[in-house]
């Protein structure tokens, strides 16, 4: 451990912002991805300055670096394999000023999407992106990660609901980025750049984000097939019709298995598949669209499609679907989770290649998640302990890759790389593309401090 560059860590946040004993730096060593490793110190900067000061220090030390939220990711993004320094922006977490005029909102990084959401409220106001650990995260990992969640499929992602960045590269350099105005093309779109790169550029510290109206009325409604083929084209006829539901989520007979003991809300026994689906609008209208988007659910093998009549239904159900993620983390703590995304009409050749794949390596693969936007999650369950069991899955995921690239998908649509995926990308992009990416980072981190080694695979 460099003793210079710690006591010049310390001059920097103060001791009481800082920590070197093995034992405390090491619950900041984790994310989702049940990795774990052991960083050199776990920094709480205050202010950017702070921030710009702690990646000077870096660069002069050569100390490799990685800025974290509350680790909430599953990509093992945040992990420090290599013993790097841990910047935690929790005590960053101011939320600098609304303007509900303007429907903005100019925020810290370490700000959760719980508190977000609680002040724009008080305007009659949202911001999109709502990912099921909101209460958890933080915006500044919303935003490494480009994480949406379900609203997603009618309001997009973090990059169409952010309109502009401060941020501090791996050269250390302060950077302002975007507008505070609804339209600019001065320049590149370096917000869009960095809003999921993964703190591989450059650290947020603050982020101006677009802010909607919140709706009148909404509608959460629960539809259920014979087959997940069926429900699989439930959704591609949903969302080619003029109404967008602002959820659209899919849970496979699997799914619905693991969370029976967890759910307040009826499932059907004979249902292999099941859609929730959440239609929001004007009170006057509401009505009128629901009952489009009912007749939509309609296709061969469909059994039927209820509206939660009240509000504490509507939260059942989506706990239901809230308690997926922890209840097979019960089940199968070390289960493969990987959230791939198709086109729309491509769902149904997805589910069906899934299963087709499942029944070949003979591993169960649990399959839920945004199916308005073809971003399905698809959790293989294995033992890790069985060597014959782990080598299937692995045959397994690599065909599962393959197959949503033949679908014209994405590995990723909105876990991110981090190591989990990297050494998979180069089945999606080529050494072209690569090689530019390198060549991007080189400029915004000519010493390649900022989290090394992940998320771009060697070219």
């Amino acid at each position: 451990m460099n003793k210079a560059f710690l006591k010049q860590l310390k001059k920097i946040v103060s001791a009481e912002n800082m920590l070197t004993d093995a034992s405390e730096c090491l619950t900041y060593g984790y994310d989702n991805s049940r990795r774990q490793a052991q960083p050199v110190a776990v920094v709480f900067p205050k202010t950017e300055q702070q921030v710009q000061q702690i990646i000077v220090a870096c660069n002069q030390y050569k100390i490799p670096v990685i800025g974290r939220g509350r680790g909430t990711g599953t990509t093992g993004a945040t992990v420090p394999v290599n013993n790097e320094l841990i910047i935690s922006f929790e005590r960053m977490n101011k939320i600098i000023k609304i303007e509900a005029d303007n429907r903005s909102m100019d925020v810290e990084p370490g700000v959760t999407n719980l508190e977000i959401q609680q002040c724009a409220a008080e305007h009659g106001l949202f911001w999109a992106p709502d990912p099921t650990s909101a209460a958890f995260c933080t915006v500044g990992g919303n935003l490494a990660y480009n994480s949406a969640g379900p609203r997603a499929v009618k309001y997009g992602t973090c990059r169409e609901n952010t309109s502009g960045l401060r941020a501090v590269t791996g050269n250390g350099d302060i950077i302002q980025c975007g507008t505070h105005t609804s339209k600019g093309v001065v320049g590149y779109d370096l917000t869009r750049l960095i809003i999921g790169s993964e703190g591989n550029l450059a650290l947020i510290t603050q982020a101006t984000l677009k802010l909607l109206p919140m709706p009148t009325a909404k509608h959460t409604l629960k539809s259920s097939y014979l087959s997940v083929d069926a429900a699989a084209r439930a959704v591609s006829n949903i969302m080619a019709q003029a109404v967008t539901p602002c959820a659209l989520e899919f849970m496979d007979k699997n799914a619905l298995d693991m969370v029976r003991d967890y759910s307040s809300t009826e499932l059907p026994d004979n249902a292999a598949a099941m859609l929730m689906i959440e239609v929001d609008g004007h009170a006057e209208t509401i009505q009128t669209e629901s009952e489009i988007v009912i007749a939509a659910c309609k296709v061969d093998g469909h059994i039927t499609t209820e509206l939660a009549k009240t509000k504490e239904d509507a939260a059942a159900l989506w706990q239901t679907r809230k308690a997926l993620s922890p209840s097979l983390r019960k089940i199968a703590p070390k289960k493969i989770n990987e959230d791939v995304v198709v086109p729309v009409s491509n769902i149904p050749p997805l589910i069906n290649g899934l299963n087709d794949l499942s029944n070949i390596h003979k591993i169960k693969i649990v399959n839920f998640g945004h199916a308005g936007n073809g971003n399905i999650h698809v959790n293989l369950l294995v033992n890790p302990d069985n060597e014959n069991e782990m080598q299937a899955a692995e045959n397994c995921l690599n065909d599962v890759f393959d197959l949503v690239l033949k679908l014209n998908g994405s590995l990723s649509g909105e876990h991110g790389v981090g190591l989990e995926k990297r050494d998979f990308i180069k089945k999606e992009l080529g050494a072209t593309e690569i090689n530019l990416m390198h060549q991007i980072k080189q400029v915004f981190d000519k010493n390649n401090i900022l989290n090394p080694g992940k998320t771009l695979p060697e070219i």
